[in-house]
């Protein structure tokens, strides 16, 4: 073998070395790609997931809102009932000269039951606190005890007032109705700050999965690039090896280990395609390496 043969096989078997470190180069980045692929579309489909929650829940958030309306609507008129049962209550305990007793308001105005009750709890929390001593402490006690007093005697003089009974009763029933406005107002309201809430959680969650989604499509553009970049230094290979194996032949000619006719035309129909730029599969890949 002439030195410039020697020469063109260690080319040969330095590009060949070349050759099957690409390959392996590539394919590594192909198994990076194929998997990061997987990943991000994972993480698109738990987006997807996410945002249909996100919208489940913005939609139970205004249906509970216009729930809210309508019951604080429905608060709105409980409360004009219970004032107008608490007008037709002072109306029945002034009795039929309200009209005039009406004109006449001031200090000597008579306290209701309701402040009566008022005004002795704070006398008797006062009282317990200790500030009255000596003489004021026996005048608070005669004071308590003549404001029960009065309470009873009111309370006898409205229990036989059939108006005032029946003044009462609507005042109850619309005070009901008052608190049971309330409490659903209450209840639709807390379902809508709940839906809310967990609206945004989910939106946090969202974004937190599309971030890793972008992430792992970076980390697919970055293998992928790689991937083409060792496949583009494998093929280039492939054509170095292929025009070193024909200088080689021309120079050897019919060589013993030389390929037959028809293996030496199919490995030059598959060098002809890969100049053209089509796609070879890996095991045409591999026999123009090996150029059997």
């Amino acid at each position: 073998m002439s030195e410039f043969e020697q020469v063109l096989e260690e080319k040969r078997k330095l590009v060949d070395e070349k050759a099957t470190n690409y390959r392996n180069v590539r394919d590594d980045w192909n198994a990076k790609t194929k998997q990061a692929t997987a990943t991000r579309n994972e993480h698109n489909s738990e987006v997807r997931e996410l945002i249909q929650n996100v919208k489940q829940q913005r939609e139970i958030r205004e249906q509970m809102n216009e729930v809210v309306r309508d019951m604080k609507r429905a608060r709105a008129d409980a409360n004009n009932q219970v004032k107008e049962a608490k007008a037709n209550l002072e109306a029945a305990r002034k009795g039929p000269n309200s009209s005039e007793q009406s004109e006449s308001r001031g200090k000597d105005r008579p306290m209701s039951v309701h402040q009566l009750r008022r005004k002795a709890r704070m006398l008797e929390n006062d009282f317990e606190q200790g500030k009255y001593m000596g003489k004021k402490e026996k005048q608070v006690i005669e004071q308590i005890k003549k404001i029960y007093a009065e309470i009873k005697l009111k309370e006898q003089e409205e229990s036989s007032n059939e108006d005032l009974k029946e003044a009462r009763e609507l005042l109850k029933t619309a005070m009901d109705a008052q608190e049971a406005a309330h409490l659903e107002v209450q209840k639709a309201a807390n379902a809508a700050q709940d839906a809310h809430e967990l609206m945004l959680q989910w939106n946090k969650e969202v974004d937190r999965q599309r971030e890793k989604a972008e992430s792992s499509h970076r980390s697919l553009r970055r293998s992928k690039i790689e991937g083409d970049k060792a496949h583009h230094f494998y093929i280039v290979s492939l054509r170095c090896l292929h025009s070193i194996h024909d200088i080689l032949r021309a120079r050897r000619g019919q060589a013993e280990r030389s390929p037959s006719k028809g293996a030496r035309v199919e490995i030059q129909d598959l060098m002809a395609k890969l100049m053209s730029g089509e796609t070879l599969s890996t095991e045409e890949l591999m026999q123009l390496q090996r150029n059997e």
